[in-house]
């Protein structure tokens, strides 16, 4: 086994490469090691093309190992690993995003790059070793692929002075926690293609110094893989053309009836595109139907067959495309009449429906989301078991996409990759602006429903989540809009050369050439970026240009918003529940939970309220009902409360002894009442005076260095008698215990 290893040192770790020594029957295969996180790389291409397709099927994936982790799953039913997590979707998808514009868009094969996570060391997260791997199998494997690219991630972390916040490399799990920003950048020094950013409402001139920061720290990583390449690679396969006499003259054909088509159509497709504005999706959609009718109708006068009518008419879809870049480029003209910089229509509604706890309706153009918040009790968190995070996840929220939003037809099968990746990055932009958890502790959960889509609905679903959380009255710090911005380009290999950046893109103008460049954040700054792209990428001076237009497209989109709602409401739902949230000694949590749980479950039991207790104190007592929630607080607090000497409580008389009776002042807590604080008079028995039962008024007059306490009935009834009572004759009290009021007692539970 001949097994080649490459390594160099990157942000303070050494990161390698090992080929030859694992899955050597693929294409290409890496292993990448970035200080103890490893993860294996494959590419694999298949020998046969497949038929009857029109797009390049590539498929990115990446497969989280438990053992990689030493995790066992937490289920009882099931061991093994299952679907994969959000998370690990997540990391394939913006993988895919940078890998997919360099490959050839004619390949009809099926290519398949699965990244392994095989082993993590809880501070480097796998995603940017994975990536560095994946493009290393492709570049050495005999795929063809315009790569290698390389993919860091971008931290700025504020100085614990206060002063100027420093950027960093490649940050770890615990720096991620202090960064104003948790930046990753996928290209090469001189060009961008996929960026994924949170952030906690940085400037556009910050955005755009972390895009540049990471591009200045790619070329180490591109120069070790094509070291890798130029050491092991394989010859890259050509890519498949008809080689056969029949497919030669069969291409001959197509070229032909292209021709034709081309001579045919050209002349009415700006007619029909520009001739005057398609405002709506179902203008351009009927536009292009006529379009295509025409060309099947004129091939079918020259007896052309329905295989080649069909690859004329995906031919046609193309120059529409290409005709929208042309007048974008050339006249600044768009399909449904807007400047380049103007945002579609836009419709704000909150509280459309009547019984949940918040809601929004947002409509921009023919995009429109309703968002629906639903606030739950701090025991409804979701419980999140990963590789790289175990916890808990107070806010979450879910993006639903039917079929019936872009008029189509088709089966319900719960959340696809995109429907989860359009949730996550709606729920990263308006993370920023929720409140802490003490003084709001509710769970809180979004739902997004996309009704109609025509561009951007994860935009839209950020803008429709931030109105049904003011809707609701969740005191968020400020609205969060966000706006897909494009661009129309004449050469996919130099964008830079002739392009105008575009605002609020729609179905049309996402095409070749273009770019989908989604941008969120609040008045104050940035909260979220997704970037992909259908060029080789992006210069600086691109990335700044765009994040520029885009701040103004958001404050319109934020005014619209504003004058509809422009603070979180006063009150919440009177359908949502409601939380009353205190502190208690710790020392004390173990008196409110109870062996077993046997008091905090009668407090719940007998409330219907439901508790939650954090391990510093923090109770949160959640319930729909006022006066259970008031008798749940009483039973915690009184359960914890601090006893303090001079305090008059009602209480009750629970056990009698030839000494004294001992009294229940608050649950759980008892004091002794001795024989001689019973009474001004004499007292010949603890009977003569109270029996089990009796609710008598006690003041607290001791607390001893044990913590037990000693009451008065005496002095509670007489606030201005002396602390000690009068001598009188008879026998000492207490009997052989002599006068002395200690008592060996500690509090029950």
């Amino acid at each position: 086994m001949d097994v080649k290893r490459f390594e160099m040192e990157w942000g303070g770790r050494t990161l390698s490469m090992e080929v030859g020594k694992l899955a050597n029957q693929a294409n290409g295969a890496v292993v990448a090691r970035y200080g103890d996180t490893v993860v294996l790389a494959t590419a694999v291409m298949t020998a046969r093309t497949r038929e009857g397709i029109d797009y390049f099927p590539l498929m990115v994936d990446l497969e989280e190992k438990l053992y990689a982790a030493g995790m066992i799953k937490s289920s009882r039913f099931m061991k093994r690993e299952g679907r994969p997590s959000d998370d690990a979707i997540l990391t394939g998808r913006m993988i895919d995003r940078a890998l997919r514009p360099l490959f050839d868009e004619r390949i009809r094969t099926d290519v398949q790059v699965i990244v392994s996570v095989l082993s993590v060391d809880q501070e480097n997260d796998s995603d940017v070793p994975g990536f560095a791997a994946a493009s290393a199998a492709l570049a050495v494997s005999d795929i063809p692929w315009n790569g290698p690219i390389a993919s860091v991630r971008v931290g700025r972390i504020p100085s614990e002075d206060g002063g100027r916040a420093e950027w960093v490399l490649n940050p770890t799990f615990a720096a991620r926690e202090k960064s104003e920003l948790d930046l990753v950048v996928a290209g090469t020094p001189e060009r961008v293609i996929m960026l994924e950013a949170g952030a906690k409402q940085v400037s556009e001139d910050v955005m755009a110094e972390a895009v540049e920061f990471g591009q200045k720290h790619l070329g180490k990583v591109i120069d070790l893989i094509s070291k890798v390449r130029d050491t092991v690679g394989k010859p890259k396969r050509p890519i498949v053309l008809p080689a056969t006499d029949l497919e030669m003259k069969a291409r001959e054909e197509l070229e032909a009836v292209l021709s034709e088509t081309r001579k045919f159509i050209t002349p009415k497709i700006r007619e029909a595109l520009f001739a005057d504005p398609k405002m709506n999706k179902s203008d351009r959609a009927s536009a292009k139907g006529a379009l295509l009718k025409d060309v099947d109708n004129h091939l079918l006068e020259k007896e052309i067959g329905k295989e080649n009518r069909g690859k004329a008419a995906n031919a046609v879809k193309e120059w529409i495309e290409a005709e929208v870049m042309r007048a974008i480029l050339e006249d600044e003209k768009r399909v449904d009449g807007r400047g380049l910089r103007d945002v579609r229509t836009l419709s704000v509604e909150t509280g459309v429906l009547p019984r949940v706890h918040g809601s929004g309706l947002f409509q921009r153009g023919d995009t429109q989301v309703m968002s629906v918040v639903t606030l739950g009790a701090p025991g409804d968190v979701q419980l999140i078991e990963g590789i790289e995070f175990s916890g808990k996840k107070r806010y979450f929220h879910h993006y639903n996409f039917p079929p019936f939003s872009v008029g189509e037809a088709g089966p319900l099968r719960g959340p696809g990759r995109r429907d989860i990746g359009h949730g996550a990055l709606a729920e990263k932009a308006v993370a920023p602006v929720l409140p802490e958890i003490e003084p709001f502790p509710y769970t809180i959960r979004v739902v997004s429903e996309v009704m109609a889509s025509n561009g951007s609905s994860s935009m839209a679903s950020t803008c429709g989540s931030s109105l049904a959380l003011m809707d609701a009255g969740v005191p968020i710090a400020a609205s969060v809009a966000g706006v897909a911005m494009g661009l129309a380009s004449s050469d996919t290999q130099a964008p830079e050369k002739n392009y105008k950046i575009i605002t609020d893109i729609q179905d049309l103008e996402d095409g070749k050439g273009g770019m989908d460049f989604k941008i969120a954040g609040t008045r104050a700054g940035i909260t979220a970026i997704q970037l992909d792209t259908k060029t080789v990428g992006l210069t600086p001076k691109m990335v700044r240009e765009t994040l520029t237009q885009a701040r103004q497209a958001r404050f319109n989109i934020l005014d619209s918003m504003d004058k509809v709602i422009s603070a979180p409401r006063a009150e919440l739902s009177p359908f949502a529940p409601r939380i009353v949230s205190f502190r208690i000694n710790p020392d004390r949590i173990r008196d409110v939970i109870g062996p077993g749980g046997k008091v905090i479950n009668e407090i719940i039991d007998k409330t219907g309220v439901d508790i939650d207790i954090e391990n510093d104190g923090l109770v949160m007592i959640t319930s729909t009902n006022a006066e259970s929630m008031a008798k749940a607080v009483d039973w915690v607090k009184n359960l914890t409360r601090e006893v303090k000497v001079g305090e008059v409580f009602k209480g009750k008389v629970t056990r009698l002894m030839d000494f004294g009776a001992f009294v229940e002042i608050l649950p759980k807590q008892e004091g002794l009442v001795h024989i001689s604080e019973l009474s001004e008079g004499r007292v010949a028995t603890v009977r003569d005076a109270v029996n089990i039962g009796d609710e008598v008024m006690v003041k607290v007059i001791e607390i001893d260095s044990m913590g037990r306490i000693n009451l008065s009935v005496r002095q509670a009834a007489s606030p201005d008698a002396p602390p000690t009572p009068p001598q009188r004759g008879g026998p000492p009290r207490g009997g052989d215990r002599g006068p002395r009021r200690g008592f060996p007692f500690r509090p029950r539970g």
